[in-house]
């Protein structure tokens, strides 16, 4: 009976959304976006672009979206969003990220991605445009792979900080007590593997298409850059999505070694009560604010 009233629901809501979704103008970027897609199809192979296009998605949109964090330490005006001000980032540190980013990319990342192929060639995942799901679907399915890559993050991550490993792994990634955005995918290679696994079961579980793969990449970086970046920018649209955890979250993480164990939302962390430093620390900063107003 329940699970007849859930279809029932999701079935309504499907419907809802359909019903805007026909009411929007039409996307004048859909054309194009078809055209470049069947091009793609057309001259290169299905090896090709799951492998050599998804190295490129991921060192393309990676790099670009660290490009505003990095440009913020050379505008003034941004020194007051800076969340750890008394930290700012050295060239040395950055340049120091960027070699170890460049061997977990090529040579941890890019035997994983060679592997994603036969994924779709396994299990029958489309790369035509006919079936390529409608913008609703794919963000449906983008928010389950954040809510299971979170889930998985939370329990690993953690796992990680415990005293008779943490040293041996996850240390590397706490190197940088103030983070920046490059920074997100700086960690030892076991780390990679380890907190990378929660970004492939949504995939595995959801993955109806491989449009779905690069949409899922990109999300997953816009958020880990967000909250590496070191700096809280008001009008940050993702502070919008409900228990968004945004970069003070886990700037504090980082800051204090502990609590904040959660990638993306905060419902884990407020469950276990494994963020009560921050919201004690959320709550004296408040106090600070008011009296120097």
């Amino acid at each position: 009976m329940a699970t007849n009233e859930s279809i029932s629901i999701f079935s309504s809501a499907s419907l809802a959304v359909e019903y805007v979704d026909s009411l929007l103008p039409e996307n004048p970027l859909q054309e194009p976006f078809k055209n470049a897609w069947n091009y793609m199809l057309n001259n290169y192979t299905k090896f090709q672009i799951a492998t050599w296009g998804s190295l490129i998605v991921h060192e393309v949109l990676y790099f670009l979206f660290c490009l505003p964090g990095f440009l913020f330490q050379f505008i003034p005006y941004m020194k007051k969003y800076k969340i750890q001000k008394d930290k700012p980032e050295t060239w040395e540190n950055q340049w120091k990220c960027f070699k170890v980013l460049l061997f977990n990319h090529f040579c941890i990342q890019l035997p994983l991605i060679c592997g994603t192929y036969y994924f779709t060639e396994y299990f029958n995942i489309p790369y035509d445009w006919e079936t390529m799901p409608r913008w609703y679907m794919l963000l449906a399915r983008c928010f389950g792979c954040a809510v299971i890559e979170d889930t998985w993050h939370y329990f690993l991550h953690r796992l990680l900080h415990h005293k008779r490993i943490y040293k041996h792994i996850h240390k590397i990634h706490h190197e940088f007590q103030a983070p920046f955005g490059m920074e997100a995918e700086y960690a030892h290679p076991l780390e990679t593997l380890i907190l990378g696994t929660g970004f492939f079961i949504g995939i595995m579980l959801l993955c109806d298409h491989v449009i779905l793969l690069w949409a899922w990449v990109t999300i997953r970086l816009i958020e880990t850059i967000d909250v590496h970046s070191g700096y809280d920018i008001p009008l940050n649209p993702l502070n919008l999505i409900p228990f968004y955890a945004g970069s003070r979250h886990h700037d504090f993480h980082h800051m204090n070694f502990i609590g904040n164990y959660a990638s993306t939302f905060t419902w884990w962390d407020k469950l276990f009560g494994t963020d009560s430093q921050f919201t004690a620390y959320v709550e004296k900063m408040k106090k600070v604010e008011k009296k120097t107003e």
